[in-house]
């Protein structure tokens, strides 16, 4: 099968991650933090490891204040329902993933204002919008790094120095860029970063990251076990374990470890050249088909490599079925869990074909993929 659908998750996956997290199982899959032997420890410090990994590869000082989730939209609930309170008010874009939007939406009815600003046509978000709409009460700015729909990238350094200067905190969803694009916390001024362990970042499904910076506490949303302080019928206030009550996904953990080694092995450079040079192609071949309709800034500089189409008035879902079952293409169709996204795009009645390349894909990946698209819109011409 081609696989054209990294944006959901990554496949296949480096070869040491399966290696590491079988040894992982096999070795010392005991539970960490909560017994001194040898097996326990030696799991606790494969999971140190990992968070050592991804504070290097994010430029975070402190390991511990890296948290271990299950998923983005994991990282994400976390951030938002422990940071805003009734009163608060968040600033948010139209181009967002449900996971960023309908946390903020169910805190609407707790209290919390919030403001979406609205994006242009190809995703692409004026900074300024979003200075004009801070108030006295504005607590947070909330953006995702890049659209899942268009690949649209967000200016996050710029929107990173607003926040600074304005003295609100800054959250970005990264699901579509940890682990191709250089992020630098300190840099671009992030105070919460969220992201999957199971794209970019190549790691395992059930992982997920949050990193809190220094100084920025956050309301717990589950309490138990943690390892530590278990004199106490309060949950601890040391972090980690604040945030991280229960048995950790260990096997996942590591796999991401290794995921992350791989792509510090390999270099974000090259990683990104590589994707870029792929998404240029693409698009560039997809222009000359007459019928196909490209959405985002049809540029592989302004988006993540991931590539939203439309053949016609065609149903995007028969579309992906007709290259799925045919082609043994695997794509992405409908609204990708983002209809205010679709919206902004004007797609939402017919959705998108979504095509999202990764470090593994090839030219050759990319050429059959157009090629089937030509010969399915021949079909309907001659229909």
């Amino acid at each position: 099968m081609i696989y054209l659908d990294n944006a959901a998750t990554t496949y296949p996956k480096p070869e040491n991650v399966y290696v590491a997290m079988d040894k992982c199982m096999r070795e010392y899959g005991a539970n960490p933090g909560r017994s001194g032997h040898k097996l326990a420890l030696e799991a606790g410090r494969a999971i140190h490891n990992t968070r050592e990994l991804i504070c290097k590869l994010f430029n975070i000082d402190n390991p511990m204040q890296l948290i271990f989730t299950c998923n983005a939209t994991d990282s994400l609930n976390l951030a938002l329902k422990g940071i805003l309170k009734p009163g608060d008010h968040v600033i948010t874009t139209s181009m967002e993933h449900n996971s960023m939007i309908r946390p903020i939406v169910t805190l609407e009815a707790l209290g919390v204002e919030y403001t979406m600003v609205q994006c242009d046509v190809s995703g692409m978000l004026d900074p300024t919008r979003i200075e004009k709409e801070i108030k006295a009460n504005t607590k947070l700015i909330a953006t995702t790094h890049a659209s899942n729909v268009t690949g649209t990238l967000m200016p996050i350094e710029k929107i990173g120095e607003i926040a600074k200067i304005n003295d609100i905190l800054f959250l970005v969803d990264a699901a579509q860029t940890a682990g191709v694009y250089k992020i630098d916390v300190e840099k671009m001024n992030i105070d919460l970063l969220a992201a999957p362990g199971h794209k970019g970042l190549l790691g395992p499904q059930g992982t997920g990251i949050l990193y809190i910076r220094e100084g920025v506490v956050l309301q717990q949303m589950k309490e138990g076990g943690t390892g530590s302080k278990s004199e106490l019928l309060t949950q601890p206030e040391i972090i980690p374990d604040r945030y991280e009550s229960g048995t950790p996904n260990t096997p996942g953990i590591v796999g991401l470890g290794a995921g992350i080694e791989f792509i510090l092995k390999e270099g974000l450079d090259k990683i990104q050249k590589h994707e870029e040079a792929l998404t240029g192609y693409m698009i560039s071949e997809l222009q000359k088909i007459e019928k196909i309709r490209i959405y985002g800034p049809k540029d592989e500089k302004k988006q993540a490599a991931v590539i939203a189409i439309n053949i016609g008035d065609e149903d995007s879902s028969e579309v992906s079925y007709v290259l799925d079952k045919v082609f043994n293409i695997a794509v992405r169709a409908g609204l990708h869990c983002a209809p205010i996204a679709h919206k902004t795009i004007g797609t939402f009645e017919q959705g998108v074909v979504r095509f999202s390349l990764g470090y593994f894909t090839t030219k050759d990946d990319i050429e059959k993929a157009v090629d089937a698209l030509k010969k399915i819109c021949d079909e309907l011409e001659q229909a």
